[in-house]
């Protein structure tokens, strides 16, 4: 019989084979086991690290969503601010324009009163007279220069606070850009999710940038801009109701001192006219004076003539009878009458020629008294032509430049008329 050929190496032995088996059960046994704990706290720490994810993407959604909200109600508050400011700035510079109009308006009452200062200047002799005219009318300039001087403050100060109010709404627009800036990109960050197409690993996200300031200092910005806008409004709406109040006042006193010098003027006018009446009145009865007195004086002289003829024949009556022969050559009653005649004619001759020179003086007085009316008349009447100017030079006050129409002279009475010429003989004056 063949025998069985048997491999060479260590033989193991029942016993060994069980224990062997029971070795390799029992690390199976615990390999479950291990690998039941590690499945145990696998699926633990999976369960805690989706929860902790899940609420700090929640937490951080609801933060994000907070942020949006709060920086939104920024936004809008600076929105409302910005509206106020434009519409304050807009009222601001409207209520400028009417100050700048208002002092343009003064340069017009200005050179209306020192163009009634200029005409009345060319009054002349005693019609150049410090009058309530001229002095209401210095006072006018004064009251214009006054106001022009308190209007052009007040634009300055207008100018002033337009900046003030443009660097706030500057401010208020820089932080505004800022918020809207801010809102955009935490609502992208709002809407990242893992299915979001951008997502990726950044380089040392977790670091603090650069210029980062914290929540107090953010907020305390966005008050300080809103607080200093405000303040500038406020201030901008009491410039504008001193500006306005200005506005008011100056025209006010312009008004009344405008009315008062008109008043004078007319005034002066019907004074002037009265006067110059009253001079056409003199002249009007110097001259019938004047036609009297030169009617009598030719009768004294046609007295004087025929007096003198008199005692020609007188003279010549006594002359002729001293060439009576002898004894006929007496003084009779013939004599005595005609000596007598003689005397008396003597004395009416020197009594009339006393009373010619007398009345020739009192001619030469009416003449030179009548040019002094006419004189005074043609002063009169030049100053009634130039406050007359001076009248119509101040509707340009009352109407539209654009509308003014200069009225015509209506003064007929004698304009710079020279006096009449002396009559041939009568003294001339200088």
């Amino acid at each position: 019989m063949a025998t069985l050929s048997m491999k060479p190496g260590q033989r193991f032995t029942v016993p060994d084979w069980h224990t062997n088996a029971k070795l390799i059960s029992a690390d199976a046994e615990s390999q479950r086991s291990a690998s039941h704990r590690v499945r145990q706290e696998t699926r633990a720490l999976r369960n805690e690290t989706n929860n902790q994810a899940k609420w700090d993407e929640h937490d951080n959604q609801t933060r994000l969503t907070e942020r949006i909200s709060s920086v939104n109600r920024w936004k809008e508050t600076l929105d409302k601010c910005l509206a106020d400011i434009d519409e304050e700035i807009d009222a601001l510079a409207k209520v400028k324009e009417a100050a700048e109009r208002a002092l343009q308006a003064k340069n017009l009452s200005l050179d209306v009163a020192i163009e009634c200062l200029t005409l009345r200047e060319s009054r002349r002799a005693i019609d150049v007279v410090r009058d309530p005219v001229e002095d209401e009318l210095h006072k006018e300039v004064k009251v214009i220069d006054k106001a022009k001087r308190e209007l052009q403050q007040r634009v300055n100060e207008a100018f002033e606070q337009l900046c003030h109010l443009q660097e706030a709404r500057q401010q208020l627009s820089f932080d505004h850009r800022g918020k809207m800036e801010a809102l955009e990109i935490d609502r992208v960050c709002l809407s990242l999710s893992v299915n979001s197409p951008n997502i990726s690993f950044k380089v040392n996200p977790t670091r603090v940038p650069n210029g980062s300031t914290a929540v107090d200092e953010w907020e305390q910005n966005s008050q300080y801009n809103k607080d200093h806008a405000e303040a500038e409004m406020k201030a901008s709406t009491k410039l504008r109701e001193v500006i306005m109040l200005a506005i008011a006042q100056t025209n006010n006193e312009l008004e009344a001192q405008r009315v008062a010098t008109e008043f004078a003027l007319r005034k002066r006018i019907r004074d002037m006219e009265r006067a110059y009446d009253e001079l056409k009145w003199q002249e009007r009865n110097t001259l019938e004076e004047i036609t009297e007195m030169e009617e009598d004086i030719r009768r004294l002289e046609e007295d004087l003539r025929r007096k003198m003829q008199d005692l020609k024949v007188a003279h010549t009556r006594l002359e002729t009878r001293t060439y009576r022969p002898n004894v006929e050559l007496c003084r009779d009653q013939v004599q005595y009458g005609l000596t007598d005649e003689v005397h008396q004619l003597e004395g009416i001759i020197r009594a009339l020629k006393l009373k010619l020179a007398e009345a020739q003086d009192a001619l030469d007085a009416l003449y030179r008294q009548l040019y002094r009316i006419q004189t005074d008349m043609g002063y009169k009447a030049n100053s009634l032509v130039l406050d007359n100017k001076c009248m119509d030079s101040r509707r340009k006050l009352m109407v539209p430049a654009e509308k003014f129409v200069p009225e015509v002279d209506t003064f007929n009475r004698t304009t710079n008329r020279a006096p009449s010429p002396l009559k041939n003989g009568q003294l001339e004056l200088a």
